[in-house]
């Protein structure tokens, strides 16, 4: 059996997916009140639990043979955010201590963003990771916990780290920025957008990462689980003909944006719904993306599938599921 926190998430209930059909039995590590939509239908031990409570995550821990940690905080939003901290650094740090004392392996979901920012060049696993990263608060937290497994590794922790990109595919049950974007253009929604491209990586070829990284990865080592690099435009259109649905979309100048973006705080407090077009969410779409995944590649067999495939699947997963909405 397998331990799995943020085990509701796009990419959690996804590995989940996978683990079950390998005929792996599957705790999930479910903080109180969250909703369990996506793995409702799985047969899995769903355990109530927080990361920030280590006793609860001691004897969540108990039993398995090994934990995939995903629970995390997730924000765009300007601006300093505690839970990032709290969720993201300590409660990694209660696995991590968990995962010590019980000899269990780990396998830690770490991002893109935590490494330090390249403006050119191949980013691949030689640039380190950034805990001083100016961007964000999210970057500098995932930064931070991943040096502590890295850490932990030295220590004598039986861990390995994977850096996904951005994450689409199916199965996006809430709602993701990229997905929503996907979700909209797909439902021929209006959608604006900015110039800028980014490295997008399917949520099942990530949790195909995972485990060939339970199985193969080596303790200690980072792994990037990288996909195909497109541009926002070329991603609308491709949604636009594998749909078959006319859609308008117009493209929004980036100073326009970065203007709008500045108003991120209020719309947030207003709506309580996070906006696409923030500061940091403008800052990745212009960033370097150019992201290598030879090593994870070579070493655990990782192979991303055509994305053209990916958005095929997820288009035909948000309309199946508005369908049974309605």
């Amino acid at each position: 059996m397998w331990l799995v926190t943020g085990a509701t998430g796009h990419v959690g209930n996804t590995l989940i997916r996978e683990l079950l059909k390998r005929g792996e039995k599957v705790r999930a590590l479910i903080p109180f009140g969250e909703s369990r939509e996506s793995i409702s239908s799985l047969d899995v031990e769903a355990r109530e639990g927080d990361v920030l409570h280590p006793e609860s995550v001691a004897e969540s821990m108990r039993g398995v043979k090994g934990v995939f940690h995903l629970a995390g905080v997730i924000s765009i939003l300007p601006g300093e955010n505690p839970a990032l901290h709290r969720v993201n650094v300590e409660g990694t740090k209660n696995i991590i201590r968990a995962a010590l004392e019980q000899g269990k392996r780990l396998v830690y979901t770490s991002s893109i963003h935590a490494i330090r920012r390249a403006d050119e060049g191949v980013i691949d696993e030689r640039i380190p990771y950034d805990m001083n990263n100016p961007y964000g608060a999210y970057d500098r937290s995932k930064a931070e916990a991943t040096l502590a497994v890295l850490g932990a590794a030295q220590n004598g922790l039986d861990a390995v780290v994977v850096c996904p990109t951005g994450v689409i595919g199916p199965h996006d049950f809430r709602g993701s920025l990229m997905g929503s974007l996907v979700r909209d253009a797909a439902l021929a929604k209006p959608t604006l957008y900015v110039d800028g491209a980014y490295d997008f990586v399917d949520a099942r070829d990530i949790a195909d990462g995972l485990i060939a990284a339970a199985e193969k990865g080596r303790r200690g080592e980072s792994y990037i689980l990288s996909g195909h690099k497109i541009s926002i435009r070329y991603l609308l259109e491709t949604i636009r003909e594998i749909g078959d649905r006319d859609f308008f979309q117009m493209k929004i100048p980036l100073a326009l944006a970065r203007l709008a973006a500045n108003l991120t705080p209020m719309y947030y407090r207003l709506t309580h719904t996070t906006p696409r077009f923030t500061p940091y969410s403008l800052e990745v779409l212009q960033s370097n993306s150019n992201i290598s995944h030879a090593k994870a590649t070579a070493e655990l067999g990782f192979a991303p599938r055509p994305l053209n495939e990916t958005i095929r699947d997820a288009i035909a997963w948000h309309i199946q599921k508005e369908k049974r909405k309605s």
